[in-house]
């Protein structure tokens, strides 16, 4: 990758005006936290719990998250001016040689039969992330984070996300109506019953793709992955927060979107 990128998802706005939009961003996996801090957000993410070692290292040996740029060391959040030049070159050698020790590491402890939970978090500072992101109020984001006293890295998700954001144009949705992150026409025409659209569209959030982590689209591992969701324990709702309805003036706040109501607060209360 260049630099992160983002795109909609699903872009939908109630009757009275509430806009409600999922956005998938891929972004520098260090700065995940800036992202994680905006309470106002539903969020899931690729888990470097789900994804063998192999594979990491193969997805970082190739394309490895590089910071945007190298700002000169100084007191303070912020940076000084980005090296430029040979200084820019002998830093970001630097990064990669530090990729090439974590990759060596994660390979050691794969090699001595440690579990992947572990060994991909050696090569977290390394990777590219992708996070799917559903909110009714973005301004405090936009605020903080494209500011240009942000992280370059989060300010140019922030950016990507804003953009993305500013040219989708959101569907009405009525009551009764369902805002379902992941589902086109193609699953509407195959599956008839909204019940079942809605768990696709939670299980696709929890994966943050249409597809399974085989590389397929299959409706029926959608339907098992959601059924798992619900039945752990503790149940591992986050995904059901990015399907939601229209709540109505009469509600308010409904969890941390305002005049909708989610899926999981409707499965969680049956």
């Amino acid at each position: 990758m260049t630099g992160p990128a983002a795109r909609v998802i699903a872009d939908s706005v109630s009757s009275d005006g509430v806009r409600l939009t999922t956005i998938e961003a891929t972004i520098h996996r260090f700065v995940l936290a800036e992202l994680n801090t905006h309470r106002l957000f539903s969020r899931n993410s690729a888990s470097s719990r789900a994804v063998p070692v192999a594979k990491q290292i193969a997805r970082v040996m190739a394309d490895p998250a590089i910071p945007v740029e190298f700002g000169g060391k100084r007191g303070g959040m912020q940076a000084g001016p980005a090296l430029e030049g040979n200084a820019r070159v002998a830093a970001e050698g630097a990064w990669l040689r530090a990729r090439d020790d974590a990759v060596a590491g994660a390979q050691r402890l794969l090699d001595l039969g440690v579990h992947k939970q572990v060994a991909n978090r050696l090569l977290e500072p390394f990777m590219w992330h992708t996070v799917i992101v559903s909110a009714t109020d973005w301004d405090g984001f936009w605020f903080q984070r494209c500011s240009p006293l942000a992280q370059p890295e989060i300010r140019l998700a922030a950016e990507a996300m804003r953009a993305a954001m500013q040219q989708s144009a959101p569907r009405s949705c009525e009551p009764g109506e369902w805002h379902l992150p992941y589902v086109d026409g193609e699953d509407r025409a195959a599956i008839a019953d909204p019940a079942l659209l809605r768990k696709v569209s939670a299980a696709r959030c929890g994966r943050v793709s249409y597809l399974n982590h085989d590389g397929q689209r299959d409706l029926d591992d959608d339907l098992r992955l959601y059924e798992r969701f619900v039945t752990a324990q503790p149940a591992h709702a986050s995904p059901l927060e990015h399907v939601a309805t229209p709540a109505g003036a009469a509600t308010v706040v409904a969890g941390n979107f305002r005049h909708w109501t989610q899926l999981r607060h409707l499965v969680l209360a049956s």
